[in-house]
């Protein structure tokens, strides 16, 4: 009977230092992050995946909107739009951009920080900005189109196919920009020297050493073009006329004034998930196949040009990114024009703005208090999911990265029908609440500060940490005070890129909020739509003067290191 008692004791006292061992602070908080994605990420999707299978009535499994989809010209010339525009977008970005981050990272051009400046501000405005600048210069009573009108010539159309991959390409060329020049910057200059000395020089040079090094980057570049052309719902919207794509397609399912078909939305949204990580898998695929490995022991020389050469340099990159900022300089100079009704008059004023105020200030004040709420929560879930991607990495975790990422290729817009498919019933119904909003902004977000945050983490060496346990701190006082520390400035720095992207997040938003919980976006959208371009334009130059201020605190933050990605 002792023994008996004696062994039902040791099994206790056995299961209480398993439960011990195994629940530490590191293992709980990964449990706690798949519970969270799982509510958040795995359901919603789950739930978007299967009412695209239910027929209509809820009763029932049916094919028949992915019938539809691809039997209906309605339906599948939409795919066909969306890939043609997407396509032609990254063609010509990549055309535009690689060219012009060679001559940046490779030759004396001047003005080095201000085109970095530039460049990234022509970025992280919306696109539908871009689109709406474009109207008031080329638009039928645009600008420029009745000045060329004056002497004779007629200009091209700003809407339809043509309009939005002009949109497209000044908007996203930026990207290609960014990762090639970071790509060419970070290269070892005895590659290429070994090539020149075996008589390779020139274009042939280029052609078969340089730019192969560089391919998985520039596949990068150009997938992100790809991903963001093809999930853009603003541009096509605003000058698309008829020329429809997916995202504006899914948007009309679902909102349409006949009480929408969220089933046939469900089945668009699939589809373009679909091609979305079709497109991630071909890259990597093909990224896999041609993959190099280098160091940037003796980074590449600046090769000095002379004035002539120099002087063409370096007005041959402001022009291209001029142009793509003419965006932002239309915007902000229209805002102050007197306007009568929808009419720009003579004159300028301030009357734009007292209107924004005295009807939108709840707008202004939802967007940043949203993206601040947002940027919170990101930066600490970014930490920690960092931290156990990199410093516990196993199979499990590695799961947990991937979860993570998954939104990185889904559109705002399918985004916002998924939550909004998940959570409009009980036991969870936020639908219509800032907090849907929030939500939305922290998934779509996420995979960017991760991603920062663990290139921050793998340039931290381990023993620091090891050193803090070893003195007798536990593992958790140690990240937080310790290792999180380390990283801050790195991860603030990434904070505020997110900052700048959510303020300006259209997509997601345009399907998730109320009239309390409309943002900036929405409300240049809706007024563009109303024709109160005076307004509109109000509205943009606040978002416009927001992002400058904000990667004007980056570089600031960064020690004026240029921006990459």
């Amino acid at each position: 009977m002792n023994t008996e008692i004696e062994t039902n004791k040791k099994t206790k006292f056995n299961l209480k230092n398993y439960l011990k061992k195994k629940l530490t602070f590191w293992n709980i908080v990964t449990i706690l992050l798949f519970i969270a994605l799982g509510i958040v990420l795995v359901y919603p999707f789950s739930a978007l995946i299967s009412r695209s299978f239910i027929a209509k009535g809820g009763e029932g499994f049916t094919l028949d909107y992915y019938k539809d989809f691809f039997t209906l010209p309605y339906y599948y010339e939409s795919l066909k739009n969306s890939l043609s525009v997407s396509l032609a977008a990254t063609f010509f970005a990549t055309i535009i951009g690689i060219p012009m981050a060679y001559a940046w990272s490779r030759f004396n051009i001047r003005g080095k920080k201000v085109l970095n400046i530039m460049v990234v501000l022509s970025l992280m405005s919306p696109p539908f900005i871009g689109a709406y600048s474009w109207v008031l210069l080329l638009g039928r009573n645009g600008f420029l189109t009745k000045l060329f009108a004056k002497i004779g010539i007629i200009l091209p159309t700003i809407y339809g196919w043509s309009g939005i991959v002009l949109v497209f390409t000044l908007k996203f060329f930026p990207y290609i920009f960014l990762y090639v020049s970071a790509a060419l910057k970070s290269m070892d200059a005895s590659l290429e020297e070994s090539a020149e000395n075996l008589g390779v020089s020139g274009i042939k040079k280029l052609m078969t050493v340089t730019f192969p090094l560089i391919l998985p980057t520039i596949s990068a570049g150009a997938l992100m073009v790809f991903m963001t052309s093809l999930a853009d719902f603003g541009t096509p919207m605003l000058i698309g006329e008829g020329y429809k794509v997916l995202p504006v397609l899914v948007y009309n399912e679902f909102m349409s004034e006949i009480g929408g078909n969220a089933a046939m939305a469900s089945a668009l949204s699939v589809i373009i998930v679909f091609i979305s990580v079709s497109i991630l898998v071909i890259q990597n695929v093909i990224v896999s196949r041609k993959n190099y490995m280098m160091s940037s022991l003796r980074p590449v020389e600046v090769k000095e040009l002379k004035p002539w050469p120099r002087r063409l340099a370096t007005f041959g990159c402001f022009l291209v990114a001029g142009v793509a900022m003419a965006q932002q300089v239309v915007v902000l100079v229209t805002s102050f024009i007197k306007t009568s009704g929808p009419i720009f008059v003579k004159g300028f004023s301030l009357n734009s703005y007292k209107l924004v105020w005295n009807r939108l200030s709840r707008n202004i004040t939802n967007t940043f208090l949203y993206a601040t709420i947002a940027i919170v929560i990101i930066v600490v879930l970014g930490l920690l999911i960092s931290y156990i991607s990199v410093r516990r990495r196993n199979k499990v975790t590695g799961l947990l990265d991937i979860l993570v990422m998954f939104p990185y290729v889904i559109p705002g817009a399918v985004l916002g029908i998924t939550l909004l498919v998940a959570f409009n019933k009980p036991p969870i119904m936020i639908s219509g609440t800032f907090m849907i909003m929030i939500l939305a902004y922290v998934i779509r977000k996420l995979p960017y500060t991760v991603r920062s945050s663990t290139a921050i983490l793998h340039q931290i060496d381990p023993s620091v940490e090891e050193a803090s346990i070893n003195l007798g701190v536990s593992p958790m006082k140690t990240f937080f005070k310790v290792t999180a520390v380390m990283m801050a400035p790195g991860v603030f720095s990434g904070a505020i890129l997110s900052w700048v992207t959510t303020i300006n997040e259209l997509s997601s938003s345009i399907i998730l909020y109320t009239g309390k919980t409309s943002t900036i976006s929405v409300a240049i959208y809706t007024e563009v739509i109303r024709a109160s371009f005076g307004t509109a334009a109000a509205l943009a130059s606040i978002l416009t003067v927001a992002t400058t201020i904000s990667l004007l605190i980056f570089y600031r933050v960064s020690g004026g290191e240029e921006i990459s990605l």
